[in-house]
Protein backbone atom coordinates (compact mmCIF):
# COMPACT_ATOMS: atom_id res chain seq x y z
CA UNK A 1 0.00 0.00 0.00
CA UNK A 2 1.50 3.23 -1.06
CA UNK A 3 2.01 6.53 0.86
CA UNK A 4 -0.67 8.07 -1.47
CA UNK A 5 -3.52 5.70 -0.89
CA UNK A 6 -2.64 5.61 3.22
CA UNK A 7 -2.82 9.64 3.15
CA UNK A 8 -6.05 9.30 1.42
CA UNK A 9 -7.78 7.06 4.07
CA UNK A 10 -6.29 9.45 6.65
CA UNK A 11 -7.83 12.35 4.54
CA UNK A 12 -11.55 10.60 4.84
CA UNK A 13 -11.11 9.39 8.71
CA UNK A 14 -10.62 13.02 9.26
CA UNK A 15 -13.55 14.17 7.22
CA UNK A 16 -15.78 11.88 8.85
CA UNK A 17 -15.22 13.17 12.07
CA UNK A 18 -15.32 16.87 11.07
CA UNK A 19 -19.17 15.80 9.64
CA UNK A 20 -20.18 14.97 12.66
CA UNK A 21 -20.55 18.75 13.16
CA UNK A 22 -23.20 19.72 10.81
CA UNK A 23 -22.28 23.50 10.89
CA UNK A 24 -18.95 22.68 9.34
CA UNK A 25 -19.86 20.18 6.90
CA UNK A 26 -19.45 22.38 4.02
CA UNK A 27 -16.21 23.61 4.80
CA UNK A 28 -14.71 20.24 5.74
CA UNK A 29 -15.84 18.84 2.85
CA UNK A 30 -14.86 21.50 0.84
CA UNK A 31 -10.68 21.47 2.56
CA UNK A 32 -11.00 17.90 1.29
CA UNK A 33 -12.20 18.74 -2.51
CA UNK A 34 -10.21 19.29 -5.78
CA UNK A 35 -11.08 22.22 -8.23
CA UNK A 36 -13.03 19.83 -9.88
CA UNK A 37 -15.84 18.17 -7.76
CA UNK A 38 -18.52 15.86 -8.25
CA UNK A 39 -20.91 13.89 -6.41
CA UNK A 40 -23.57 11.06 -7.19
CA UNK A 41 -26.23 9.86 -4.36
CA UNK A 42 -28.97 7.36 -4.36
CA UNK A 43 -32.75 8.48 -5.98
CA UNK A 44 -33.82 11.24 -5.34
CA UNK A 45 -31.00 13.11 -5.04
CA UNK A 46 -29.60 14.45 -8.12
CA UNK A 47 -25.69 14.83 -8.75
CA UNK A 48 -23.95 18.03 -7.52
CA UNK A 49 -20.96 20.12 -8.77
CA UNK A 50 -19.77 22.09 -5.82
CA UNK A 51 -19.74 21.37 -1.91
CA UNK A 52 -21.98 24.09 -1.17
CA UNK A 53 -24.70 22.35 -3.52
CA UNK A 54 -23.97 18.87 -1.93
CA UNK A 55 -25.02 20.62 1.36
CA UNK A 56 -27.80 22.58 0.98
CA UNK A 57 -29.73 19.72 -1.08
CA UNK A 58 -28.28 17.01 0.68
CA UNK A 59 -26.26 16.80 3.03
CA UNK A 60 -28.50 19.57 5.70
CA UNK A 61 -31.74 18.16 4.92
CA UNK A 62 -30.78 14.82 6.02
CA UNK A 63 -28.83 16.21 9.27
CA UNK A 64 -31.65 18.30 10.29
CA UNK A 65 -34.23 15.26 9.60
CA UNK A 66 -32.57 12.91 12.40
CA UNK A 67 -31.87 14.29 15.85
CA UNK A 68 -28.39 14.26 17.10
CA UNK A 69 -27.30 11.61 14.33
CA UNK A 70 -24.24 10.05 14.78
CA UNK A 71 -22.04 7.90 12.05
CA UNK A 72 -20.76 4.40 12.91
CA UNK A 73 -17.74 3.26 10.67
CA UNK A 74 -17.59 -0.27 9.66
CA UNK A 75 -14.83 0.00 7.33
CA UNK A 76 -12.85 1.50 5.60
CA UNK A 77 -10.20 1.19 3.27
CA UNK A 78 -8.76 2.00 0.13
CA UNK A 79 -6.89 1.48 -2.85
CA UNK A 80 -5.34 1.63 -6.72
CA UNK A 81 -8.78 0.25 -8.86
CA UNK A 82 -8.58 -2.16 -11.67
CA UNK A 83 -12.26 -1.88 -12.78
CA UNK A 84 -11.82 -2.31 -16.32
CA UNK A 85 -13.25 -5.76 -17.93
CA UNK A 86 -10.23 -5.68 -19.96
CA UNK A 87 -8.39 -6.31 -17.08
CA UNK A 88 -6.26 -2.87 -17.72
CA UNK A 89 -5.24 -0.71 -14.72
CA UNK A 90 -7.26 2.67 -14.57
CA UNK A 91 -4.58 3.80 -11.86
CA UNK A 92 -7.14 5.59 -9.72
CA UNK A 93 -6.75 6.46 -6.26
CA UNK A 94 -9.68 4.99 -4.11
CA UNK A 95 -11.14 5.05 -0.42
CA UNK A 96 -14.52 2.95 0.46
CA UNK A 97 -16.47 3.16 3.58
CA UNK A 98 -19.72 2.00 4.86
CA UNK A 99 -21.56 1.55 8.16
CA UNK A 100 -24.57 3.01 9.65
CA UNK A 101 -25.73 6.97 10.69
CA UNK A 102 -27.93 6.55 13.47
CA UNK A 103 -30.35 9.44 15.21
CA UNK A 104 -34.11 9.96 15.80
CA UNK A 105 -36.38 10.51 13.24
CA UNK A 106 -37.66 14.09 14.00
CA UNK A 107 -38.60 16.49 11.30
CA UNK A 108 -39.84 15.47 7.53
CA UNK A 109 -37.39 13.77 4.89
CA UNK A 110 -38.05 12.53 1.28
CA UNK A 111 -41.45 13.78 1.96
CA UNK A 112 -42.30 11.13 5.12
CA UNK A 113 -43.45 12.92 8.07
CA UNK A 114 -41.60 11.62 10.90
CA UNK A 115 -42.03 8.76 13.40
CA UNK A 116 -39.70 9.87 16.03
CA UNK A 117 -37.91 6.24 16.66
CA UNK A 118 -34.33 6.15 16.30
CA UNK A 119 -33.45 4.82 12.62
CA UNK A 120 -30.32 2.81 11.49
CA UNK A 121 -29.32 4.04 8.42
CA UNK A 122 -27.13 2.15 5.96
CA UNK A 123 -24.83 4.13 4.36
CA UNK A 124 -21.55 3.16 1.53
CA UNK A 125 -19.47 5.62 0.48
CA UNK A 126 -16.58 6.16 -2.43
CA UNK A 127 -13.89 8.43 -2.91
CA UNK A 128 -11.88 9.27 -6.17
CA UNK A 129 -8.68 11.13 -5.42
CA UNK A 130 -6.76 12.99 -7.51
CA UNK A 131 -3.16 14.73 -5.98
CA UNK A 132 -4.35 14.71 -2.77
CA UNK A 133 -7.83 15.77 -3.02
CA UNK A 134 -11.48 14.21 -3.67
CA UNK A 135 -12.19 15.15 -6.93
CA UNK A 136 -15.11 12.19 -7.27
CA UNK A 137 -18.23 11.46 -4.38
CA UNK A 138 -20.42 8.21 -4.42
CA UNK A 139 -23.18 8.17 -1.95
CA UNK A 140 -25.58 5.01 -1.58
CA UNK A 141 -28.48 4.96 1.60
CA UNK A 142 -30.29 2.33 1.81
CA UNK A 143 -33.62 3.86 1.34
CA UNK A 144 -35.78 0.87 1.46
CA UNK A 145 -34.06 -0.22 4.66
CA UNK A 146 -35.24 3.50 6.07
CA UNK A 147 -38.48 2.31 4.40
CA UNK A 148 -38.95 -0.55 6.22
CA UNK A 149 -38.25 0.97 9.58
CA UNK A 150 -40.82 3.53 9.55
CA UNK A 151 -43.74 0.89 8.42
CA UNK A 152 -43.59 2.14 4.48
CA UNK A 153 -42.11 -0.68 2.98
CA UNK A 154 -43.52 -0.04 -0.73
CA UNK A 155 -42.17 -3.84 -1.93
CA UNK A 156 -43.10 -7.40 -0.83
CA UNK A 157 -41.25 -9.23 2.33
CA UNK A 158 -38.16 -9.93 1.52
CA UNK A 159 -36.85 -13.21 0.60
CA UNK A 160 -33.74 -13.13 2.93
CA UNK A 161 -33.58 -11.66 6.47
CA UNK A 162 -34.23 -7.72 7.10
CA UNK A 163 -32.14 -5.33 9.16
CA UNK A 164 -28.73 -7.35 8.70
CA UNK A 165 -26.02 -5.16 8.16
CA UNK A 166 -22.89 -5.58 10.89
CA UNK A 167 -19.41 -5.14 10.87
CA UNK A 168 -17.02 -7.96 9.65
CA UNK A 169 -16.52 -10.47 12.14
CA UNK A 170 -13.53 -10.87 14.09
CA UNK A 171 -11.70 -8.50 12.18
CA UNK A 172 -10.84 -4.54 12.15
CA UNK A 173 -12.38 -2.78 8.48
CA UNK A 174 -10.96 0.24 9.40
CA UNK A 175 -7.81 -0.24 7.68
CA UNK A 176 -5.47 3.04 8.62
CA UNK A 177 -2.29 1.01 8.65
CA UNK A 178 -0.85 -0.29 5.26
CA UNK A 179 -2.03 -3.80 4.50
CA UNK A 180 -0.18 -6.66 3.08
CA UNK A 181 0.61 -6.51 -0.32
CA UNK A 182 0.89 -10.04 -1.27
CA UNK A 183 -2.87 -10.64 0.82
CA UNK A 184 -3.98 -7.71 -1.30
CA UNK A 185 -2.88 -8.69 -4.75
CA UNK A 186 -4.73 -12.53 -4.14
CA UNK A 187 -7.90 -10.78 -3.08
CA UNK A 188 -7.52 -8.80 -6.54
CA UNK A 189 -7.12 -11.65 -8.12
CA UNK A 190 -10.11 -13.52 -6.70
CA UNK A 191 -12.92 -10.64 -7.50
CA UNK A 192 -11.67 -10.13 -10.70
CA UNK A 193 -12.00 -13.83 -11.24
CA UNK A 194 -15.46 -13.53 -9.38
CA UNK A 195 -16.84 -11.18 -11.39
CA UNK A 196 -15.49 -10.94 -15.02
CA UNK A 197 -15.02 -15.00 -14.89
CA UNK A 198 -17.43 -16.48 -13.20
CA UNK A 199 -20.92 -13.86 -12.74
CA UNK A 200 -20.37 -13.10 -16.24
CA UNK A 201 -20.31 -16.62 -17.53
CA UNK A 202 -24.21 -17.28 -16.27
CA UNK A 203 -25.24 -19.71 -19.10
CA UNK A 204 -29.01 -18.51 -18.69
CA UNK A 205 -30.17 -21.89 -17.24
CA UNK A 206 -28.18 -23.24 -14.26
CA UNK A 207 -26.96 -21.01 -11.56
CA UNK A 208 -23.62 -23.37 -11.34
CA UNK A 209 -22.57 -22.50 -14.29
CA UNK A 210 -21.14 -19.34 -12.38
CA UNK A 211 -19.29 -21.26 -10.25
CA UNK A 212 -20.09 -19.48 -7.68
CA UNK A 213 -19.11 -22.20 -5.07
CA UNK A 214 -15.34 -21.06 -6.23
CA UNK A 215 -15.84 -17.81 -4.68
CA UNK A 216 -18.11 -18.10 -1.91
CA UNK A 217 -17.73 -20.01 1.27
CA UNK A 218 -20.76 -22.10 2.27
CA UNK A 219 -21.73 -20.63 4.95
CA UNK A 220 -20.96 -17.27 3.56
CA UNK A 221 -22.73 -14.00 4.84
CA UNK A 222 -24.66 -12.00 1.93
CA UNK A 223 -25.71 -8.72 3.27
CA UNK A 224 -28.20 -7.42 0.49
CA UNK A 225 -30.09 -4.60 0.17
CA UNK A 226 -33.71 -3.62 1.78
CA UNK A 227 -35.96 -5.12 -0.70
CA UNK A 228 -33.90 -8.45 -0.93
CA UNK A 229 -32.67 -9.49 2.87
CA UNK A 230 -29.76 -10.85 3.97
CA UNK A 231 -28.46 -14.62 3.02
CA UNK A 232 -26.74 -16.24 5.70
CA UNK A 233 -25.03 -19.18 3.66
CA UNK A 234 -24.45 -19.92 -0.14
CA UNK A 235 -27.73 -22.19 -0.20
CA UNK A 236 -29.84 -18.91 0.64
CA UNK A 237 -27.68 -16.66 -1.42
CA UNK A 238 -28.92 -19.38 -4.44
CA UNK A 239 -32.29 -19.26 -3.15
CA UNK A 240 -33.08 -16.20 -1.73
CA UNK A 241 -31.42 -13.88 -3.99
CA UNK A 242 -29.80 -15.34 -7.12
CA UNK A 243 -32.58 -17.45 -8.50
CA UNK A 244 -35.07 -14.53 -8.41
CA UNK A 245 -32.57 -12.04 -9.75
CA UNK A 246 -31.60 -13.93 -12.82
CA UNK A 247 -35.12 -15.09 -13.64
CA UNK A 248 -35.67 -11.40 -13.98
CA UNK A 249 -32.34 -10.51 -15.53
CA UNK A 250 -30.63 -13.48 -17.39
CA UNK A 251 -27.82 -11.48 -19.29
CA UNK A 252 -26.84 -9.49 -16.91
CA UNK A 253 -23.15 -8.27 -17.25
CA UNK A 254 -20.82 -6.26 -15.10
CA UNK A 255 -18.79 -4.05 -17.08
CA UNK A 256 -16.10 -1.52 -16.75
CA UNK A 257 -16.92 -0.51 -13.30
CA UNK A 258 -16.15 3.35 -11.43
CA UNK A 259 -13.93 1.63 -8.91
CA UNK A 260 -12.47 -1.88 -7.84
CA UNK A 261 -9.71 -2.17 -5.96
CA UNK A 262 -8.59 -4.23 -2.63
CA UNK A 263 -6.51 -3.91 0.53
CA UNK A 264 -5.40 -6.81 2.67
CA UNK A 265 -8.39 -9.09 2.80
CA UNK A 266 -11.07 -6.42 1.94
CA UNK A 267 -12.57 -5.25 -1.35
CA UNK A 268 -14.34 -2.58 -2.29
CA UNK A 269 -16.31 -1.92 -5.63
CA UNK A 270 -18.75 1.04 -6.76
CA UNK A 271 -20.40 1.47 -10.57
CA UNK A 272 -23.31 3.79 -11.70
CA UNK A 273 -24.17 1.11 -14.35
CA UNK A 274 -21.36 -0.98 -13.98
CA UNK A 275 -24.06 -3.68 -14.05
CA UNK A 276 -26.73 -3.64 -17.19
CA UNK A 277 -29.66 -6.43 -18.15
CA UNK A 278 -32.72 -6.84 -19.68
CA UNK A 279 -35.59 -7.01 -17.22
CA UNK A 280 -37.60 -9.97 -18.94
CA UNK A 281 -38.53 -11.89 -15.75
CA UNK A 282 -40.95 -10.42 -12.77
CA UNK A 283 -38.93 -9.05 -10.20
CA UNK A 284 -40.37 -7.94 -6.22
CA UNK A 285 -43.65 -7.27 -7.96
CA UNK A 286 -42.73 -5.30 -10.63
CA UNK A 287 -43.95 -7.04 -14.09
CA UNK A 288 -41.05 -8.00 -16.84
CA UNK A 289 -41.00 -4.48 -19.12
CA UNK A 290 -38.52 -5.65 -21.87
CA UNK A 291 -36.12 -2.17 -20.41
CA UNK A 292 -32.67 -2.41 -20.65
CA UNK A 293 -31.54 -2.08 -17.08
CA UNK A 294 -28.43 -0.35 -15.29
CA UNK A 295 -27.58 -1.00 -11.65
CA UNK A 296 -26.16 1.67 -9.99
CA UNK A 297 -24.19 -0.25 -6.90
CA UNK A 298 -21.79 -0.70 -4.12
CA UNK A 299 -20.00 -3.90 -2.72
CA UNK A 300 -17.58 -4.67 -0.08
CA UNK A 301 -16.12 -8.05 0.76
CA UNK A 302 -13.96 -9.81 3.38
CA UNK A 303 -11.91 -12.72 1.75
CA UNK A 304 -10.42 -15.20 4.16
CA UNK A 305 -8.07 -18.39 2.63
CA UNK A 306 -9.27 -18.44 -1.15
CA UNK A 307 -12.97 -17.50 -0.50
CA UNK A 308 -15.15 -14.62 0.12
CA UNK A 309 -17.08 -15.26 3.55
CA UNK A 310 -18.92 -11.92 3.58
CA UNK A 311 -20.15 -9.50 1.46
CA UNK A 312 -21.91 -6.00 2.13
CA UNK A 313 -24.15 -5.06 -0.93
CA UNK A 314 -25.70 -1.74 -1.89
CA UNK A 315 -28.37 -1.59 -4.53
CA UNK A 316 -30.41 2.06 -5.58
CA UNK A 317 -33.79 -0.10 -5.62
CA UNK A 318 -35.39 3.68 -5.77
CA UNK A 319 -33.32 3.89 -9.17
CA UNK A 320 -34.06 0.22 -10.49
CA UNK A 321 -37.81 0.91 -10.17
CA UNK A 322 -37.84 4.41 -11.76
CA UNK A 323 -36.51 1.91 -14.80
CA UNK A 324 -39.19 0.04 -14.40
CA UNK A 325 -41.50 2.82 -14.55
CA UNK A 326 -42.71 2.56 -10.67
CA UNK A 327 -42.29 5.12 -8.09
CA UNK A 328 -41.49 3.58 -5.12
CA UNK A 329 -41.22 6.76 -3.05
CA UNK A 330 -45.00 7.63 -3.87
CA UNK A 331 -46.08 4.01 -3.22
CA UNK A 332 -44.72 4.20 -0.17
CA UNK A 333 -46.23 8.11 0.93
CA UNK A 334 -49.50 6.59 -0.22
CA UNK A 335 -49.53 3.39 1.34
Amino acid sequence: MNSIVSNNKLAIANLFELLQDPQKAQAALAQQVGNHFAWHGPKPFKSCSSTEEWCSTFWLPFVDAFEGVSRETHMLFGGISQGKADNSLDGQSWVGATGYYEGVFAKSWLGFEPSHQVIKLRWGEFFRFEDGKIVEMYTLFDIIDFLQQINKNPLPPSHGTDFVYPSPTGINGVLLDESSASETAESMRLIREFLFEGLNNFDEENLTSMGVADFFHDNVNWYGPGGIGACLSLKEFQDYHQQHWLAAFPDRKVQDLDSLFAEGNFVGSSGWAGVTSQHIGNYLSAAATGNRINFNGMDFWLRRGDKFVENWVFVDMIDLFEQFGVDLLQQAREG
